[in-house]
């Protein structure tokens, strides 16, 4: 029961178990599930392809060898393309306190990646008192550790400015000003200026420094080159995007992903050290 259609089996929210986990690969041209809601939360973990979610008004990015935390109770919709390797959690509420009470995309680790995986292979009437229960505490001990990662974009409702946010996702080369923008959607520059703040609270400017932060860090984990990168997202030479990308992130790509792999091997090399010394 530990590929995706196990769902249809079990309902996820009437598991008696603290952790439900489903898993597997979908060869696919795209699927989306409309909005929905869950009373527990949802961890959403992509180690192949490109997932995407719209909660609470906002774009959530999980690139792969991250994942999406969904508090319970909050509505979303789920997107993947292309070939797609998902792993699916449903957690009771009380099972993970320290988790954040808002949405968030966290960087998993190799070991963390591997307890979830672990635990997507146990039967949903797994054994609480036993190994499998320790297996699955440790899961969630290493998850309410995992570090968060800025891969959060705003999402307006008015949908003239729905229309710019499509615009941008077909084009992220383009570079038109906010006075541009204004005149396409049929409206002051001083209007559309008061609407972006009011539905999400930062500058256009700033909005779309981190559209194009989400994608550049989805291609980047690909291999894509930071030149083909920059000229794709419209910017003059590979150096300004690097400019931009160290002044939101604090570091320029290649150090920046770098420093998320060694994080990662470190993390995963004190958890053996501890479970070493555990035994």
């Amino acid at each position: 029961m530990s590929e995706i259609d196990a769902e249809d089996a079990f309902d996820p929210q009437e598991v008696p178990r603290p952790v439900f986990a489903i898993g597997g690969e979908l060869v696919t041209d795209g699927f989306e599930q409309p909005q929905h809601e869950h009373r527990k939360a949802q961890l959403i973990m992509a180690l192949r392809g490109l997932v995407t979610c719209e909660v609470a008004k906002g774009l959530w990015m999980v690139p792969p060898q991250c994942a999406l935390w969904i508090p319970g109770g909050m509505e979303h919709s789920v997107r993947g393309v292309g070939e797609v390797a998902i792993y699916i959690l449903f957690v009771e509420p009380d099972a993970a306190p320290a988790m954040p009470k808002e949405c968030c995309t966290v960087a998993i680790a190799p070991l963390l990646r591997e307890l979830i995986i672990g635990v997507a292979k146990l039967p949903p009437l797994y054994d609480r008192d036993g190994a499998q229960g320790r297996l699955t505490q440790t899961m969630l001990d290493e998850l309410a550790a995992a570090p968060v990662e800025r891969l959060h974009l705003p999402l307006p409702g008015d949908p003239r400015l729905r229309r710019i946010a499509d615009a941008l996702t077909a084009d992220p080369s383009d570079r038109a000003t906010i006075g541009e923008w204004a005149r396409r959607v049929a409206m002051s520059e001083r209007t559309l200026f008061r609407l972006i703040h009011r539905e999400i609270g930062m500058s256009f400017g700033r909005w779309r420094q981190q559209f194009h932060i989400m994608v550049a860090l989805e291609r980047l984990a690909r291999g894509e080159a930071v030149q083909m990168v920059a000229f794709d997202l419209g910017y003059e030479s590979a150096s300004a995007f690097i400019t931009m990308f160290k002044k939101v992130l604090g570091e320029p790509p290649g150090k920046y992903l770098a420093a998320r792999q060694v994080q990662n091997a470190a993390r995963a090399d004190v958890a053996r050290a501890n479970e070493t010394r555990s035994l």
